[in-house]
């Protein structure tokens, strides 16, 4: 069997070069390279987050490689676990982001928020606020559905 070694989230979105900008000044991302056809369009960006590589490119219709459209959720949420989640998401809201479940203290024991990005993609920040294990997370997420 072959070994998975990293998993990279890879971002298609309209304009590359504004989403950058966006994960520079929202998230602190730093750029490690990118790849530039000669019409201008980003082909490949690589981003660090962190530990996490975010690599970004721009729309390319014709191989089918579109971002998200007119507000419709994609399925999938990018999770960054930062130590404060109240003030990364106060600078990603600066940043253009929109608010879309503001901090909140969870049952699973973590203080987290839900955003969204310019380009539609969907982020949830997150710190620990208090460490459980999965009984008392499952004990607490029962009670939470039973209503």
């Amino acid at each position: 069997m072959n070994a998975i070694h990293e998993v990279f989230p890879y971002l298609m979105v309209r304009d590359a070069q504004a989403a950058i900008a966006f994960y520079q000044q929202a998230f602190g991302a730093t750029e490690l390279f990118r790849l530039v056809e000669p019409s201008g369009r980003i082909g490949h960006v690589e981003l660090q987050l962190g530990p996490l590589v975010l690599m970004v490119c721009d729309e390319f219709p014709e191989y089918g490689m579109v971002g998200p459209q007119d507000g419709q959720f994609t399925g999938c949420t990018l999770h960054l676990h930062v130590d404060n989640a109240d003030a990364m998401a106060e600078r990603a809201v600066a940043a253009g982001a929109v608010m879309v479940m503001p901090p909140t203290d969870q049952f699973y024991g973590e203080r987290s928020c839900r955003l969204r990005d310019p380009f539609g993609h969907a982020w949830l920040l997150g710190h620990s606020i208090e460490q459980l294990t999965p009984q008392e997370m499952q004990r607490r997420y029962t009670e939470l559905m039973a209503g």
